[in-house]
């Protein structure tokens, strides 16, 4: 495994100074899973915790904050299908050129932004795999 240094998207603040050069273990683990997820296909922040069987999606999506930024940041997700706030142009150019599955955005939404089609876009974790039904 190698080690990352920390990273960050958006507006995100520094990550806490005793973290320095050094990843926490479970910091680690959850952006291995990250880079995991092929192009084209997200799993929830729930997901990632489920799959590492430690954390929650709370853990998940501060690791992503406060580290994310050199992990493929946009295949973790909320389980709504919603697109990451303040980031939201930056995701969905990035889920066009992967061709990962949209929804088109209700006319009353906000900004009228497509949501992911998670019943087509979510990874289950295997190689190969199809998304969770």
């Amino acid at each position: 495994m190698s080690q990352r240094t920390p990273a960050e998207h958006g507006d995100h603040a520094d990550p806490p100074p005793e973290h320095d050069d050094a990843l926490p273990e479970y910091a680690e683990r959850v952006l291995d899973v990250a880079d995991r997820i092929p192009p084209g296909r997200v799993m929830t922040y729930g997901d990632v915790a489920e799959w590492l069987e430690e954390g929650g999606p709370r853990q998940v999506g501060r690791v992503m904050a406060l580290y994310g930024g050199a992990a493929p940041w946009w295949r973790v997700v909320r389980a709504d299908g919603t697109l990451l706030p303040g980031h939201e142009l930056e995701a969905l150019g990035r889920y066009r050129a992967e061709g990962t599955p949209l929804k088109a955005a209700a006319r009353s939404s906000e900004g009228h932004l497509p949501r992911l089609d998670m019943r087509r876009a979510r990874w289950d974790g295997e190689a190969g795999g199809e998304g969770h039904t």
